[in-house]
């Protein structure tokens, strides 16, 4: 009688930029475009290209109309501003994913959810750290003079070790610091291998879904800022958080970019201090910086971060260029729109800047990504071109179209209502976003064209190339 021939190990081919499958080696990915990108990962017995398969015999088909969904319960975090981010606290069985550079408070934040979690609220917190010590952790706690002695450390790698700890544990939050360190016994490839974080994100989204834990995954992120691994992670999980910061800066913003239980683009706005992250509750405060008088270049936008609306001041700076092909640089905005706007300006307002650098940047270190912000740049640039400075208790919004028209933006009523809960006198906004009613204590400027919005700014030279500031 022969002997059942023992199963051969299987090997693929995969993409570490995308994680796209290939049958055999390339030189360029095929998806993704990557170059060298391409390298060959170890399966395990009985898979063919792709992750293991973890059918249910007991599926069945049924009608939409027949599902009836439990009542959604949210635990608050502890932290207001993440629950902002999340939607309204944590929703069992979601898993979220935590991205951010190195160093920019990834393990604080989450450390000081627990700690709130397992202290105030009472839950079960278990912090898994694939990168640091207990003992790290504890010290860690201990400069953040946070009460987390409720708080259950593990210290290990092994994603199947893991689970066994939380089989026995049974805690409702799980921490996973980071999911590069995992790994898992079936895969023969290194911790942090395409492969290996496809798994190991897999294994733990199932034991969510399947325990109603919820559970945060801390993830390393590129040098171009994107979420390191394969791009199915961020497809994966439930909500995609993004831990940003501008380099010797306080501030620290938390940007939700997928979200199945709330609004994606929503901010929570922290501020980094000794004794770790501290909430901010009226982030207009610390990106309005207030002048002690006018200055040119110097304007009031009032954006909107998912359901919460915000004063940045937006600040331009035009100069007589010396080069052929002048500058244009935006911090904190879309470079290519800066060149557009400033197109729509000379086409539509008679003003040219194509002997002039142009620079334009966002205080605090936010990033607007919204059109709403085009009518706010322009008038910036105006006065700094003309060195006329606007009224400091001016708040402008409104997007700009290509033939020159103010097109409204969404949510304008609810902007202006900022505007004068913070003290501000006068807007310039879209004549769509005005309210017949008008807006106790602003006085509103309705625009049409960018025209219009030109003829309520300060009239006055243009500043010459050796002229004080």
């Amino acid at each position: 009688m022969s002997q059942p021939r023992a199963r051969k190990s299987r090997s693929a081919f995969a993409c570490t930029e995308c994680g796209a499958q290939l049958p055999k080696w390339a030189g360029q990915c095929p998806e993704c475009g990557a170059w060298n990108s391409i390298q060959e990962v170890a399966l395990p017995a009985g898979e063919h290209g792709g992750t293991a398969s973890h059918g249910s015999g007991n599926a069945a088909v049924q009608r939409l109309a027949d599902v009836r969904p439990e009542p959604e319960l949210r635990r608050p975090s502890g932290l207001a501003e993440l629950d902002r981010v999340l939607g309204g606290g944590l929703v069992q069985g979601a898993v979220v994913l935590l991205g951010g550079d190195p160093g920019i408070g990834k393990s604080t934040l989450l450390l000081q959810a627990c700690a709130a979690l397992a202290g105030g609220a009472g839950a079960a917190v278990l912090y898994v750290s694939g990168e640091e010590s207990p003992e790290q952790i504890s010290l860690r706690a201990q400069r953040l003079q946070l009460d987390a002695g409720a708080v259950r450390l593990l210290a290990a790698t092994g994603v199947e070790q893991i689970i066994e700890q939380v089989a026995s544990e049974q805690p409702r939050i799980l921490v996973i610091d980071s999911i590069q360190t995992l790994a898992s016994a079936t895969l023969t490839a290194a911790p942090g291998s395409v492969s290996q974080v496809r798994e190991s994100a897999a294994q733990l989204v199932r034991l969510a879904k399947q325990t109603g834990i919820t559970v945060f995954l801390i993830g390393h992120v590129t040098k171009e800022g994107a979420l390191a691994g394969p791009r199915v992670l961020e497809h994966m999980v439930d909500t995609v958080l993004y831990f940003e910061g501008e380099p010797g800066s306080p501030h620290r913003l938390v940007r939700a970019v997928k979200n199945r239980f709330g609004a994606v683009n929503e901010l929570g706005v922290f501020v980094m201090t000794d004794r770790g992250l501290r909430q901010v509750p009226n982030p207009s405060a610390i990106f309005l910086a207030r002048h002690d008088r006018p200055v040119p270049g110097s304007v009031i936008l009032v954006t909107r971060e998912g359901t919460r609306p915000l004063l940045v001041e937006v600040q331009a700076l035009v100069d007589r260029s010396p080069l052929a092909n002048p500058r244009r640089v935006a911090v904190g905005l879309e470079q290519n729109r800066l060149a557009m706007l400033l197109a729509v300006l000379h086409r539509h307002g008679g003003v040219a800047m194509f002997d002039q650098d142009v620079f334009v940047n966002v205080v605090g270190g936010v990033r607007i990504s919204e059109t709403a912000a085009d009518l706010a740049l322009l008038l910036a640039v105006l006065s700094s071109h003309r060195d006329r400075p606007l009224p400091l208790d001016l708040a402008v919004f409104g997007e700009v179209g290509l033939s020159g028209e103010i097109r409204p933006v969404p949510n304008g009523p609810e902007r202006l209502r900022e505007a004068a809960k913070h003290g501000l006198r006068q807007a310039i906004a879209p004549k769509a976003n005005c309210p017949r009613g008008g807006i106790a204590g602003l006085h509103l400027q309705p625009v049409l064209s960018l025209r219009e919005a030109m003829d309520l700014l300060p009239a006055g030279p243009v500043r010459g190339p050796d002229q004080a500031g």
